[in-house]
Order: C-alpha cells, then sequence, then structure tokens
C-alpha cells in the first residue's frame, strides 16, 4: 500500500522527507494476543503499509526496510549511517568479526578477507572435498543398510568437518563432533534469553565451557605449530596475528568460535532446507542432473541455481537489525537519528512485485534470462555491502561441492517432515528430519557392493 494512502500515515512536513507510515496499535495488540512468531508482525507491517514501514511494540517506533532500493542504502551505500551495535549471537561469538564495531571491525575483517576470496578459497578446496566425500561414502553406507538418520545433523556434520579441516588441517573426529555440539545447544538458546543477559544458565554456562575447551585445545595446537595432514589452516593465520596487540587470546578464541558458527551453522540449515525442497519437488532435481555432464560448467550452475533459490527462501541471515545514526531521508522517508532499522531479507525475497509466485521452488529463477530481480537489493542472502558475510563464497563452494557428491548417487526418503519454521538467529526447520537413503541406481535398501 502506498504511503500517503494508509489511515494511520501523519501528514508529510513541508521541506522534508515523507513521514514513515507507522502500522496501528491494533496490529500489534492482534499479534500478540495470537502469541505469533515476529516474522508474522513483520509481514503484517509491510502488507499494510510498504517497504518502508514503522511499528511499535515499546515506546519508539522500529522502521521495517524490504524495499530494495532502501535495503541497499541502508546496508551498501551508508552503513555509516546504519550501524550495527551488537549481535544476537554475542554471547557465544564475544567481539570475533560478526559483532565487532568500528575499527576494530576494520582490522579483523581485513585479516579475514584474503582468507575467503579467491586465492585463499582454493587453498581450502581440497580440505571441502575432503568433507564431502566423507560425507558421501557415510550415505553410500546408509544406502546399503537402510538405515535412517537424520539429514539436518548429516548435514552439520559435513558443514562442521568442512570448516574445522580450514581451521586446524584436521578432518573432523567423533569426540570433537560431540563436544561441539554444545554450538549448537547455544544458538538455539541464543533467543529465550535477554539481549544483555550475563547471568546465563546452567545448562547454556555448561555448554560455554564445552566450547571454550575446544578452542582452547585447538588454539594451543596451532601455536605449537602443530598442523593436520592438510598443512595449516585458518587458526594459524590468527595465532599468527598475534604478534597484534589487539589479538588477545580471548580474541583469538572469539574470532575461531565465530568462524566455526558462521561456518557451519547457516551452511547446515540450508542444506537441509534443501532437501526439504526436493523431497517437494522432485524434477527440480532431475532438471538439475540433466543440466550437463558430471563436472561440466552446466551442471554446477545448475547445482548453485537449487542452493540460490533455497536461499531465497530461506536466508543465512533473515533479519539484520541496524541503528540510524543521523538523520537520513529512505526511499522519499525521514528517519530520525536514533531509530532502529530491521531489514528483512526473509520478506523482500517473497515480496511478489519483486518475484513472481514467491512462494514457488523454481531455481530456474537463477539461470534463466531475466529470471530474478536485477537491483542488488531485491537479494541479499548474506548481506550486501561492507559487512556482507566474509564466507559467502566458502558457503556456496561447500553446498555445491557437496550436492555434486551426493545428488548423482542419493535420494532422500523422509520419513517424517516437520511441520513449523523457527525463526531464531536462522530460519531452521522445526523438528527432526529422519529419512533413508536411495541409490539411483534403483538398489533398494539393504543393497550390497558384494
Amino acid at each position: 500500500m502506498d504511503a500517503e494512502a494508509t489511515p494511520d500515515s501523519p501528514a508529510q512536513a513541508p521541506g522534508t522527507g515523507r513521514p514513515v507510515p507507522e502500522a496501528g496499535p491494533e496490529l500489534v495488540r492482534r499479534w500478540r494476543s495470537e502469541g505469533g512468531e515476529l516474522v508474522e508482525l513483520l509481514s503484517r507491517v509491510r502488507e499494510r503499509c510498504g517497504g518502508v514501514a514503522a511499528f511499535r511494540v515499546g515506546p519508539a517506533p522500529t522502521v521495517l526496510v524490504t524495499d530494495p532500493g532502501a535495503v541497499q542504502q541502508v546496508l551498501a551505500r551508508h552503513p555509516d549511517r546504519y550501524v550495527k551495535r551488537s549481535h544476537r549471537a554475542r554471547l557465544l561469538i564475544g567481539d570475533g568479526v560478526l559483532s565487532a564495531t568500528g575499527s576494530a571491525w576494520k582490522s579483523q575483517r581485513r585479516l579475514l578477507q584474503s582468507q575467503f576470496t579467491g586465492p585463499g578459497m582454493r587453498r581450502y578446496e581440497h580440505r571441502i572435498t575432503g568433507a564431502a566425500r566423507t560425507t558421501a561414502e557415510r550415505w553410500d553406507g546408509y544406502a546399503r543398510t537402510g538405515q535412517t538418520f537424520d539429514v539436518g545433523r548429516e548435514m552439520r556434520r559435513f558443514a562442521l568437518d568442512a570448516i574445522w579441516r580450514s581451521l586446524t588441517g584436521h578432518p573432523l573426529d567423533d569426540g570433537t563432533e560431540r563436544e561441539l555440539d554444545a554450538v549448537a545447544a547455544v544458538a538455539t538458546a541464543l533467543p529465550t534469553l535477554p539481549a544483555d543477559v550475563t547471568d546465563v544458565p546452567d545448562a547454556v554456562a555448561a555448554d560455554l565451557a564445552r566450547i571454550d575447551a575446544v578452542a582452547r585445545l585447538a588454539v594451543e595446537a596451532a601455536r605449537g605449530g602443530e598442523a593436520g595432514p592438510d598443512g595449516p589452516g585458518l587458526l594459524h593465520v590468527l595465532t599468527d596475528a598475534a604478534e597484534r596487540p589487539e589479538y588477545s587470546d580471548r580474541l583469538i578464541r572469539d574470532e575461531m568460535v565465530t568462524l566455526l558458527v558462521a561456518g557451519h551453522e547457516t551452511t547446515a540449515t540450508t542444506l537441509t532446507w534443501l532437501h526439504l525442497l526436493l523431497d517437494r519437488n522432485p524434477a527440480a532435481r532431475a532438471r538439475a542432473l540433466a543440466a550437463g555432464g558430471e563436472g561440466s560448467d552446466q551442471r554446477r550452475r545448475a547445482v548453485q541455481a537449487l542452493v540460490h533459490e533455497t536461499l531465497r527462501l530461506y536466508p543465512s541471515a533473515w533479519i539484520l537489525p541496524r541503528h540510524a545514526t543521523e538523520d537520513d531521508v529512505l526511499a522519499g522517508h525521514t528517519i530520525e537519528a536514533g531509530t532502529d532499522i530491521l531489514v528483512c531479507p526473509y520478506l523482500t525475497h517473497r515480496d511478489p512485485g519483486l518475484w513472481p509466485d514467491p512462494e514457488r521452488f523454481s531455481p530456474e529463477r537463477f539461470t534463466a534470462t531475466d529470471g530474478r530481480p536485477a537491483h542488488p537489493g531485491a537479494y541479499f542472502p548474506f548481506g550486501i555491502g561492507p559487512r556482507a558475510c566474509l564466507g559467502l563464497q566458502f558457503a556456496l563452494r561447500e553446498s555445491t561441492v557437496l550436492l555434486e557428491h551426493l545428488l548423482p548417487a542419493h535420494t532422500v526418503a523422509f520419513s517424517a517432515t516437520p511441520a513449523t519454521t523457527l525463526f531464531g538467529i536462522t530460519v531452521r526447520p522445526g523438528g527432526p528430519t529422519p529419512a533413508t537413503s536411495l541409490r539411483t541406481d534403483g538398489a533398494p535398501p539393504g543393497w550390497n557392493r558384494a
């Protein structure tokens, strides 16, 4: 709805942008009475007031931003006016690059940037491939025996193996994997805790202690010059930076845990959603595999399109909070300094004005000419601008490599699928994902190569 047509919109002040249209209090009251998810409130606000819209859950209005031009202005054109004040996962990642701000963030990002682009990425190619091969071999075993496994857990295991190899040079071992289950446990608990919590529940404190112990041992090994069979990893880059006074033991721990969290949790969630989507849309898998031969550029682009369409529907970060540090005009609307901003990729990616039939899973959007909106603010699952995700190329590469190993040989048959979606730090399926793996050569569960 156009801002001027919104009944809650105040009159425009002369010489300034228009006031941001604000959803009425009855909408928020109704949402609260229904006990709905935040995303449901944001969806209603956008439907009522448009791509730049205000609502109140406290004394001051919060501005929701889903319009592509406004998204680009907030995240890419003027990130100095719309700053990131903290991160919801700060309890877990501390002062790592995801939560750092100002000059500290610039220094930390500069150190890591080269590791995730060009030659830096090539350094980790064989480690990602090693993790994918290990997963494919495990799935061969599941197909031989007909064993039921949880797809979400398998995707976490793969993604954790890939980032662990990249950090340490070692394949993930069972003991480390068990200890790092604490990462997912803390990430799940975070949305239930106050943003400024200091006295955490005992269970969360115990999980944080487990994570700290794994990090401490890994840092000590790297500092002692120990390298795994794949050679030195990202952790050695961090320990080598210890000559700089800001890289204390605590910051190295925080950066390592940040890379662990960012390097596996979002990728695992994306891959889990992708398998669920392919279960509902088996023709999409067939079309991807029909695009060129194994290892061809056509096949790779088709597989990447599966990943991109999954990220459109379930972006890695579904909401990006910012804070206006000065007055501005955003998409014609006045934004006052001190305003809290919520940029929402999840809603932008499902805007029918940008994406025809937005709820439909259609990977062809990312292969067909003019299949997707040209505006950079219309598709941003990893953010855009200077604070876009450092690991974007890493995440896309590991997802593509795993699918190139699994899709030609295996189909997944789910025995149950989650009925709900959980909106926390990530958007994840709201329950277990039990399944069996079927060989595409038609061999039934229990097949034996011998």
